[in-house]
């Protein structure tokens, strides 16, 4: 695994002092990591937005909850 990693490394710093760049495979792969990791953050924080929505939801349930629950309401 080290060893396998090493290659790697060692190949990839062999491209670019000979100038030739990452492989396309490469590039098309660290493309796709940034996509990637755009897209988690978008939808983090969407998740983020629909738990605040959510708690706000409760919040306002447990008004109307206790409104209704109060002696002399009904």
């Amino acid at each position: 695994m080290l060893e396998g990693r090493l290659s790697q490394l060692i190949g990839e710093q062999v491209f670019a002092e000979a100038g030739l760049g990452a492989p396309e495979s490469t590039e098309k792969l660290q493309q796709r990591i940034v996509q990637l990791e755009q897209d988690n953050a978008d939808a983090k924080l969407k998740l983020d937005e629909a738990l605040e929505d959510l708690e706000a939801s409760r919040a306002a349930n447990r008004e109307l909850t206790r409104a209704l629950n109060q002696p002399g309401c009904a």
